[in-house]
């Protein structure tokens, strides 16, 4: 058994600093384990005690008869550091270490937990600042938390794992009035030692949990959680999670639009979907989602049959389907003469979706026979059952016909119950059904149960860097390239970019504008300048004869918005017909590199029709993004116009990315905006660059 293990399911358990105060934090613990059922070797210590609740109290760790599995301290911060070295010496597995003061209250605090660390040796940590673990499996609450004060938990598939400490009795507290169970319940807080990642890959191991719920404010080691995440997949296990700081902006400290665009939360979500994982996007659904996972139907599809006795409660439905995505289709003809054969009388509707029983529904054995229907149809694959007023007096009547009706069929059932009926919702829940006080919860627990079901068994395809580059340029400035540096850099990996010339007078520009034939685009051209078009440095449509002069006036008025004056400027080809996206490179301090593509040029920003992908991208992973974009259409022959070059610009996409692999840590970030995607057979060709170099 290894230390995760032994901390989940400890055979002893040493409470350092014990309280004989039941009503104390500190005599919480010793309380609830007694109360709940612990099985396992028990150990007081606390020089002010002999004994507490019957048990021997021990003045020190040195004199407990064992060594302890796990020792939950609850000593301030000081003296818990000196408890954990203690404890380390004599070889305990691991410890929780409820006390704060630490890593989130400054240095001091941060030089605490560092020391905090250094004590530990090789034994494990949960926290500091933690309020602890509840195993329900096995009725082994280590934990002080204030939650655990109720008679009665319940054991079921969902665990959670949470960085706040709070949640876990929110959730515990919710889950129990629902009648929703929970397997492993976590709290890693400042992760000195065992974070998220850790639990995931240990639960997905773990036969006593079915679904993976964490409570995230950010990643302290994203490659360890993609490793934990990919395991919990490949072992069937689905991971939802509900991330806070979704308000942050993020952008502050960026050069490029894609650093504006990217943002911390995007980049979550893109991570999140590449690894198979759900996100919760509200705290409700936090529960609501993995509970409808837990049940283990599957969604073959996204047609939802809506059995109703109450006509405004089934349109509450229906209108939060339709929201989602999924769609309501009125019973086939075979299904409804099966619905008619229930002999449910004149006022039942049975044309429509959803399907209103009228006062049928009071009767269990027709609203058993009408969901084991709906259930058998090749019309629908998932049925919502809405629980009337008759489940504040009759509990029993749809909690009954749901459960009768689930063995026939792995479709997913559920029950939204319109009025407050907390019974119905307990007694649906543990009977093996799914029950909602909300419709909304009936939408984003169907949508999480079909995107996992669209994932289940979908390998998740390692990125296939095709291109190989030629005469690299890697004697790289750092700090900001120019555009045509950039460029230059791009085209080394195969990139196509304008042809141009740099010049620096109206003279020079004038010859340059001949050689490139028609009409050309000045551009003035500084690394210290980011977004040339918000301070006059472009200019578009000019020739030979009115170049010079026009340059002149340009390095007047960027000089006068910039504080210097441009020596060198840009005589760029003009490049007309198709359409303009962005590609761009970001790092993340937290989830690594990525990259953007969106709608390009001076709109990027404005619009934010944006998609994500963490590195490397390959061709396939290329070909989603671009489909992701709600302008798609617009390079797919919208109204008429001419496709766009799709395969010349994912081949762009992914030589962008085998750049940025290639340059590693010293890229900070790249853009290409606008790339101009031409139309099929045209190519594509970046019209502008910026890159900073670290």
């Amino acid at each position: 058994m290894n230390q995760i293990s032994r901390l989940l399911s400890p055979s002893s358990v040493a409470v350092i600093g014990a309280s004989g105060d039941a009503r104390k934090t500190s005599g919480r613990p010793i309380a609830f384990l007694r109360k709940h059922g612990f099985q396992g070797r028990l150990y007081p210590v606390n020089p002010r005690y002999e004994e507490i609740d019957g048990l021997r109290c021990y003045a020190s760790v040195a004199e407990l008869p064992e060594v302890p599995d796990v020792a939950l301290i609850l000593l301030g911060p000081e003296r818990a550091n000196q408890a954990v070295a203690e404890l380390s010496a004599r070889g305990c597995a691991a410890a929780i270490v409820l006390a704060g003061g630490y890593g989130e209250t400054g240095a001091d605090g941060l030089q605490r937990q560092q020391a905090l660390d250094a004590a530990r040796g090789q034994m494990r940590i949960l926290g500091p600042n933690t309020i602890g673990l509840v195993n329900l499996t096995e009725r082994i609450t280590l934990s002080a938390s204030g939650a655990l004060d109720m008679d009665e938990l319940l054991a079921g598939r969902i665990a959670v794992v949470s960085q706040s400490g709070g949640i876990l009795g929110a959730l515990l507290s919710r889950g129990v009035s629902a009648g929703i169970g929970f397997s492993k319940l976590i709290s890693t807080s400042n992760e000195v030692d065992l974070d998220v990642a850790d639990f995931v890959d240990y639960l997905a191991d773990d036969p006593a949990t079915t679904v993976i719920a964490l409570y995230l404010e950010g990643l302290r080691d994203s490659e360890k959680f993609t490793r934990a995440a990919l395991k919990a997949r490949a072992a069937g296990k689905p991971v939802v999670v509900y991330k806070v700081g979704r308000s942050e902006a993020g952008a502050h400290a960026a050069n490029s639009h894609t650093g504006a665009l990217a943002g911390a939360d995007n980049l979550y979500s893109a991570y999140f979907r590449q690894l198979g994982v759900i996100r919760a996007e509200t705290f409700a659904d936090l529960l609501d989602i993995p509970f409808a996972l837990a049940s283990g139907r599957v969604m073959h599809g996204r047609r939802v049959a809506i059995l109703t006795s109450t006509g405004g409660a089934g349109t509450l439905i229906a209108d939060n389907l339709g929201v989602a995505g999924f769609e309501t289709p009125t019973p086939g003809l075979e299904t409804a003469a099966k619905l008619r054969a229930l002999d449910i009388g004149d006022q039942a509707v049975l044309d429509r979706n959803p399907i209103d029983l009228t006062l049928a529904g009071l009767q269990p054995e027709l609203m058993r026979s009408a969901i084991r229907i709906l259930l058998e149809s090749p019309d629908f694959d998932a049925v919502i059952s809405v629980v009337g007023s008759s489940g504040v007096a009759q509990p029993h009547l749809m909690a009954d016909a749901i459960r009768d009706s689930l063995a026939g069929s792995d479709k997913p059932v559920l029950a939204y119950i319109s009025p407050h009926a907390p019974a119905a919702a307990q007694r649906i829940n543990g009977s093996g059904g799914v029950a909602f006080s909300a419709p909304e919860s009936c939408a984003s627990a169907l949508s999480a149960m079909a995107s996992f079901a669209e994932q289940k068994g979908a390998a998740l395809a390692p990125a296939a860097v095709s291109f190989a580059s030629t005469s690299i340029d890697l004697q790289l400035p750092a700090g900001q390239l120019d555009e045509e540096r950039s460029k230059r850099l791009y085209a080394s990996f195969g990139i196509p970019v304008t042809r141009e010339r740099v010049v620096h007078d109206g003279e020079q520009a004038a010859l340059a504008a001949r050689e490139l034939g028609g009409q050309v685009v000045l551009k003035v051209l500084s690394e210290r300048i980011a977004h040339k078009s918000e301070v006059g440095g472009v200019a578009l449509g000019l020739d030979a004869e009115a170049i010079g002069e026009r340059l002149e006036r340009m390095r007047d008025e960027v000089g006068g918005h910039v504080g210097f004056v441009p020596e060198s400027f840009l005589i760029q080809e003009m490049v007309v017909g198709g359409q303009e996206l962005i590609l761009g490179f970001h790092r993340d301090p937290q989830l690594g590199p990525a990259l953007l593509l969106g709608m390009g040029g001076v709109t990027a920003e404005l619009f934010q029709d944006t998609t994500l992908r963490l590195l490397p991208v390959n061709h396939e992973q290329a070909h989603e993004m671009l489909r992701e974009l709600r302008t798609f259409a617009l390079l797919d022959g919208f109204r008429g116009r001419p496709k766009g070059d799709i395969e010349a610009a994912v081949a762009c996409i992914v030589a962008f990315s085998d750049m940025a692999m290639q340059l590693g840590e010293r890229l900070l970030e790249a853009e290409i905006n606008p790339l101009l995607v031409r139309p099929a057979g045209r190519g594509v060709v970046a019209l502008d660059g910026l890159t900073v170099i670290a």
